[in-house]
This record gives C-alpha cells, sequence and structure tokens, in this order.
C-alpha cells in the first residue's frame, strides 16, 4: 500500500490547531503558517498543541526561538488555552 499524501488547505486565521497533524510536520508548518500569516497582514497567532506531555509544546517553542518572523510569544491565558496554547507576536514587515 502507498501513501498518497494531498495537500491539506489550512485557512489562514491567525489560529493554527496541531492536533490533526503529525509532530514530525509541526516545524515546517509553523514556518509555513507564520509566513502566510504576516502575508495577509495578520501579526497576532495563536498556535493550539494540546497540555498533553508538553513534547509537542517545547518543539513549537523551539521552532518559535528560531523563527527569524517571531518578535515574542508566551503561553495563553485563562480565556486564550492557557499552556494548551501559544501566543505568538510576528515581526512587522519593512514597507
Amino acid at each position: 500500500m502507498t501513501d498518497d499524501f494531498q495537500p491539506v488547505r489550512i485557512p489562514i486565521t491567525g489560529e493554527l490547531d496541531l492536533h490533526t497533524f503529525r509532530p514530525a510536520e509541526a516545524a515546517s508548518l509553523i514556518e509555513e503558517y507564520l509566513a502566510a500569516c504576516r502575508e495577509r497582514g495578520l501579526v497576532e497567532v495563536r498556535i493550539v498543541h494540546g497540555k498533553g506531555t508538553g513534547t509537542l509544546r517545547e518543539t513549537v517553542h523551539a521552532r518559535l526561538r528560531r523563527s527569524q518572523l517571531v518578535a515574542s510569544f508566551r503561553l495563553g491565558d485563562e480565556t486564550s488555552g492557557g499552556w494548551g496554547a501559544t501566543l505568538v507576536r510576528l515581526k512587522i514587515p519593512p514597507k
């Protein structure tokens, strides 16, 4: 049996829910999503990684630390997902 991978279209809304993706896909997906958000003028992004064991959260945070698109990030608060989500502020592109 072969794997027939079809591209998944993700709406660019400023919220990326990683629950439907494999952890191995997270790093490249995050960077592509952040770039798409910035292209559309979105500078605040919420990444939902879930609470779980924290492994995916650490993967997300490691990727965000390395991204040149990210100005800052922090865990969500009680109204934005708590430690199951990360809030990202993107750098504003130069004009």
